[in-house]
């Protein structure tokens, strides 16, 4: 059955406007955009004012519980949570209990999906059970049909790393690292600072992600194998990331949701979901987060979703496992504190969640246009809703916005199948 969407505000990010207007879609593309005041009598016809209509969105990097932590997640639950949030496309890291570090694995995940929509799509491992040790058989696993490789954390041996980069560049999939020197890192749990300090929590210096960086960057230099730098969490690691583009290197980097929204100040509460890696940042990074989205040093907002058990997560904060979920709260509050506050424009805020993130992936995304596939996300910005478990698509409610009132909620996505 057709449907027709009147009066909705169509946010595109391809295009980079901003209207309200009318859209019609039929058998899963996108049949007419603009003033449609005749349709067929088998088109159902919703009234769309006050809604937006937006690409639909796409997440770089989350955490799986299956396999081997259904408890805290299944795949079931997850694309799930991830509908329910608006993505049509996610994108799940190799740290499962089984590696993703061969085609056997990458095969049994690909089993168990049973829904095309939200399309699933795998990061495959660097080293061989992510020991940063062994390099995987990177050939076998693109054959298996992974987006990309990456370990998560980068490797101290920055050895591997650079012969990573070399056997990486001819197959020309994106490799991604989270900068961190475990060495400077330690035992901290929190960004280094006059909170950490009152707290009383083991800091984590700012140069343990930034020095990484700068290792990271020169690595790149050297290669010219472009990369992809994720959970950049400080002000001075702006800096990097824009003299480095400023060189024509070629790399991207993404922040996380959560990172934007809230940095050291919060964890005087001591919730554990608070505990994240990379840690808040303080005050200043969070703004210079924000002005590195506005300015495109940043390219992307990632979800970084990282579901937890209950007992997991009761513990002290410096005992935690590090991760909060993301899915179904990050559009509504980014959209909440960020554009409603005209912090962000609502196009940037689109960008940073649906283009950006693709073209981080050497992917694309289609415009909202007619004879384009109806790849979109159906979003209320004015629907308020409480953050319970029973309210909530994952399994696990690991956020620190539990029991909270949200404004804003997504109410239908079309998608696609890769």
């Amino acid at each position: 059955m057709a449907e027709l969407l009147q009066k909705v505000r169509v946010i595109d990010p391809v295009s980079r406007t901003d209207q309200v207007t009318d859209v019609l879609i039929s058998d899963g593309y996108i049949q007419a955009v603009g003033d449609i005041s005749q349709q067929s009598s088998d088109t159902y016809v919703r009234d769309c004012r006050g809604l937006v209509l937006g690409s639909g969105l796409i997440d770089l990097y989350s955490h799986s519980g299956e396999p081997g932590f259904e408890e805290r997640e299944t795949l079931t639950s997850l694309l799930a949570a991830a509908k329910a949030g608006g993505f049509t496309r996610i994108c799940i890291l190799p740290d499962t209990s089984l590696p993703i570090d061969n085609p056997a694995v990458v095969a049994q995940i690909q089993r168990q999906v049973t829904v095309t929509s939200p399309t699933l799509q795998i990061w495959g491992a660097i080293s061989q059970g992510l020991a940063g040790k062994q390099m995987t058989d990177f050939w076998d696993l693109v054959g298996s049909g992974v987006i990309g490789f990456t370990d998560g954390l980068m490797s101290d041996n920055l050895e591997l790393v650079r012969r990573v980069l070399e056997y990486l560049q001819p197959l020309g999939k994106p490799v991604a690292f989270t900068p961190c020197d475990r060495q400077i890192m330690a035992n901290g749990v929190m960004r280094s600072g006059v909170d950490a300090l009152r707290l009383g929590l083991p800091p984590i210096p700012a140069a343990a992600e930034t020095s990484a960086i700068a290792s990271l960057l020169e690595l790149v230099a050297a290669t010219n194998t472009p990369v992809h730098i994720m959970g950049v969490s400080t002000a001075r690691s702006v800096e990097l990331i824009a003299q480095a583009k400023a060189q024509n290197l070629p790399i991207t980097a993404s922040t996380t949701w959560m990172h934007l929204l809230l940095d050291t100040k919060a964890i005087k509460s001591y919730n554990t979901s608070l505990r994240l890696q990379p840690p808040l940042g303080n005050a200043s990074d969070k703004m210079a987060l924000r002005e590195g989205i506005r300015s495109n040093v940043i390219d992307a907002i990632a979800i970084d979703h990282a579901p937890y058990t209950y007992e997991e997560k009761t513990v002290a904060f410096a005992e935690a496992p590090p991760g909060a979920i993301g899915y179904e709260l990050a559009l509504p509050l980014l959209w909440q504190h960020l554009v409603e506050t005209g912090e962000f424009t609502a196009l940037l805020l689109w960008q940073a969640l649906s283009s950006r993130p693709a073209e981080c992936l050497k992917q694309k995304i289609s415009a909202i246009a007619p004879g384009e596939v109806a790849e979109l996300t159906l979003f209320n910005p004015q629907q308020s809703w409480k953050v319970e478990k029973q309210n909530l698509c994952t399994l696990s409610v690991n956020t620190p916005w539990l029991g909270q009132q949200l404004t804003g909620k997504v109410e239908k996505t079309w998608g696609l199948k890769l």
